[in-house]
């Protein structure tokens, strides 16, 4: 972290967790919320509930910028769910000091109909931004989403990178206290990405709160003040980005070569008896 990033943390605690709890019940919500291999697994176990995160407790100040890692299935985009007020969690509690702008999902609240212009007005109506504030920001969002005639498009013809830069300039336009981005930075072409990277660094030196779900270490090393690794739904560590990264990576390096060797064993086939060959005893003398 750099000096410059350090000295803009302050005290002032923008998200507050405390023993943080979500527990799916499978009969009821499987299709819509887990993933199929989640719930074969626990299927075939007899159980009837999951829990998708169990005790998870942290904070983030204003000029802190959180990266959540994880493998597939940890309970990283559900987190952000539970912190955008999508989900309501089972256990514990989460207190949210400030204004919410969130990118979890890209495309969510566009109409495929409407054009690019249009969604920009009916997107700051979902995120409860005064009509005069999204009138007033429209020519600095259409700007940053650089993309051309197509603003006056129907969303429906977008590619999901045309998407993704109109989705992120319509999330940060607002300047929030706290910003949700959940793997939206992989997103577009090489030149968004780094633009991206950028205004997400001048929120964090605003003093703003930033918590980003991400595959990409890069940029949790280079951009972000901490991180936290989470496994099946549980915080294994939170602290320096490189000593989280470098846990995660070792833990995924294990997994995948007991994987590995697991299948191998798996895949090994006994020889037919035919072939073989019985050994015959040494003859007496």
């Amino acid at each position: 972290m750099t000096t410059e990033r350090a000295a803009a943390v302050s005290d002032h605690v923008a998200i507050n967790a405390e023993d943080l709890g979500v527990k799916y019940n499978l009969r009821l919500t499987k299709k819509q919320t887990l993933r199929a291999s989640v719930v074969k697994r626990v299927k075939n176990r007899g159980e009837t509930s999951f829990w998708a995160l169990r005790h998870v407790s942290f904070q983030v100040r204003q000029g802190e910028s959180l990266g959540v890692i994880g493998p597939n299935g940890a309970g990283k985009s559900t987190l952000l769910q539970v912190l955008a007020g999508i989900l309501l969690p089972s256990e514990g509690m989460v207190e949210i000091d400030g204004h919410i702008s969130s990118l979890l999902t890209l495309g969510v609240g566009f109409d495929q109909d409407l054009s690019g212009t249009d969604n920009i007005r009916l997107a700051g109506a979902f995120m409860g931004i005064d009509h005069r504030l999204i009138e007033d920001r429209l020519p600095w969002i259409v700007e940053y989403a650089d993309l051309g005639d197509f603003i006056d498009a129907p969303i429906k013809v977008y590619s999901s990178g045309m998407r993704a830069r109109l989705g992120f300039a319509i999330a940060t336009s607002v300047e929030p206290d706290i910003l949700l981005l959940d793997e939206v930075l992989s997103t577009g072409d090489a030149a968004f990405r780094a633009k991206s990277k950028q205004r997400v660094g001048e929120l964090v030196r605003e003093a703003k709160a930033i918590v980003l779900v991400t595959h990409d270490m890069n940029w949790v090393t280079e951009y972000c003040n901490r991180a936290m690794l989470i496994e099946k739904g549980e915080v294994i560590l939170e602290g320096a980005p490189a000593e989280v990264v470098a846990m995660h990576q070792e833990r995924s390096a294990k997994r995948a070569a007991d994987k590995a060797a697991a299948g191998v064993l798996a895949g090994a086939k006994p020889l037919p008896l035919q072939a073989v060959k019985p050994v015959k005893a040494p003859r007496r003398r």
